[in-house]
Formats: structure tokens, C-alpha cells, sequence
């Protein structure tokens, strides 16, 4: 009788010490420590110089009325904030589509995922001449970026107008000579992106980036005759994170903080329409 108390008492030792054997194959509860990051009260966030950094300070100073401190890392090029966000010497990134994302991560292995939608920097057709794109006449011109990134862009754009139609399947590597039909007969003005809205009274229209419709100071409601539709991937900026990290709570602060009421007024009054809110 003895021997079986002993046996009895070691087995609930045993159970309570590491809840295994003596009849129970339970294991030990995983704590909330372990399943969920800790909340950062301080992050960095990465962006280009101009609007994409201007609209994430207006988010900072959002996100620290709830008590997350957000410095403003401002940058140059297109290449060096991803690198950083994927080395970990910032917590995210501001200013870039999807597809470009994409295409780092699979250039240098990197797994940056985008955690939020942010502005919108659609494409359109401008004209000093025309209030729509039907209103074209025929034989006319229309200038379009030369570069590789945006001139296949701005012949979709053209084709999404209802001007032209494209070989099929050309995508984003179309050129002019990827045009199958063209039923005004238009002729195509290959010119640097920069020299774009300078061409606007030379020619019937042009097709521009929003970077350089705001730089020349363009308006997309007096001047432009037909825009990107607003889910086109190449005009959605979004918020990066590594992929790692996706669920840190300091994100999902920052991006309820850009995303705001303040943040979306910040934006109609700063840009009057040449940039607009990706979510709405």
C-alpha cells in the first residue's frame, strides 16, 4: 500500500513539472509571449524624397497621437530603401508599386511583402488641345515616354483609351511597332519622361507619369483626358515590410495611421488630385 502511494505521488509530481507520461500525452501550452511579437514603440520608415515622404511624416505625426514614434528616412533612389528594409536597418518602406517589389525580391532573394495600400500615381493621356480622347483627330501626334519602364505602360494606356490595339500578349515590352491597329493613323513622339509636358502644345496629347504632371505643375482635372484606372498595379503604391515581420503590431499602427481621415485630407489639399488615397 505504501509502495502504491509513493508510485501516486511521484506520477503527480511528475504530471506537474511536465504535464507528460502517467497516463496524459498532453503538452504544455504555447504563451502569448511566443505567439506574438512584442510592440515596437519606435520605428523607421523608408521613402523617397517628395510626396511619398511628405505623406508618411503626415502619418507619423498620426501614428504618435497613438503613442508609435515614427522617424522619416528619406532617399534617393529606388534601389536602396528595399535593400535596407531586407537588411533590417528600417521596419518599412514607402514608395513603390508591386510589380517593382516583385521584381527586387526575385533579382536579390529577398521576401518583401506589402502590408498596406498608400497613394495612388496613376498614368494618364494630357491635353492642352482636347477635353477627351475621342476628340483626337486623325494623323495626329501623341508623345510617349522612350524609356523601357513606361513606354510599354503608356501604349496599354493608349490602347486601354480605345486609340490603338496592340500585338497580343506584348504587355509591358510593347513599342510602337507593337501597334496592329490604328484606326486614327496616329504617329507616336518618343521623348525622355522629362520632356514629356513640355511637348503638350506641339502635339494632340501626351502620355505622362504623375511624378512629372506634378513637377510641371499639370492638372489632372483641367488636363488630363483619360487616366489609369485606380487597382492598375503599376499606379498603387503600397507599404513593404520583410515578410517575417508582416505582423508586428507597430505596422499595423503605422498603416491605420496613413490610412486615416488626416492623413487622406493631408493629401486633397496638398496635391489637389494629382496624387489621391490608394485605399478609398
Amino acid at each position: 500500500m505504501l509502495k502504491k502511494l509513493i508510485i501516486t505521488g511521484l506520477c503527480a509530481l511528475s504530471a506537474a513539472a511536465v504535464i507528460t507520461g502517467c497516463g496524459s500525452d498532453a503538452k504544455p501550452a504555447a504563451s502569448s509571449a511566443q505567439s506574438a511579437p512584442a510592440e515596437k514603440k519606435e520605428i523607421t520608415v523608408g521613402a523617397t524624397a517628395g510626396p511619398h515622404a511628405e505623406v508618411v511624416e503626415a502619418a507619423a505625426k498620426e501614428a504618435e497621437k497613438n503613442g508609435l514614434k515614427v522617424n522619416v528616412k528619406e532617399f534617393s533612389d529606388y534601389i536602396t530603401p528595399d535593400q535596407a528594409l531586407a537588411d533590417g536597418d528600417l521596419d518599412l518602406v514607402v514608395y513603390q508599386h508591386e510589380p517593382f517589389l516583385n521584381n527586387f525580391n526575385k533579382q536579390h532573394n529577398t521576401n518583401l511583402v506589402p502590408i498596406g495600400k498608400a497613394i495612388l500615381m496613376r498614368m494618364g493621356i494630357y491635353s492642352n488641345k482636347y477635353k477627351d480622347v475621342k476628340d483626337i483627330p486623325d494623323g495626329a501626334t501623341i508623345s510617349i515616354p522612350n524609356d523601357s519602364t513606361n513606354e510599354g505602360r503608356g501604349l496599354q494606356l493608349l490602347e486601354k483609351a480605345g486609340l490603338i490595339k496592340l500585338k497580343e500578349g506584348v504587355g509591358m515590352k510593347a513599342t510602337p511597332a507593337d501597334v496592329t491597329e490604328n484606326p486614327k493613323h496616329l504617329k507616336f513622339n518618343e521623348l525622355e519622361a522629362a520632356q514629356l509636358p513640355r511637348s503638350l502644345d506641339d502635339v494632340a496629347a501626351s502620355v505622362i507619369t504623375m511624378n512629372y504632371v506634378m513637377s510641371a505643375g499639370l492638372s489632372p482635372k483641367d488636363q488630363g483626358i483619360f487616366l489609369e484606372s485606380k487597382d492598375t498595379p503599376l499606379a498603387v503604391m503600397i507599404i513593404a515590410a520583410r515578410d517575417k515581420d508582416k505582423n508586428q503590431p507597430a505596422y499595423k499602427k503605422f498603416v491605420q495611421a496613413y490610412q486615416s481621415d488626416a492623413v487622406k485630407k493631408f493629401i486633397a489639399e496638398k496635391y489637389k488630385g494629382t496624387i489621391e488615397p490608394a485605399w478609398d
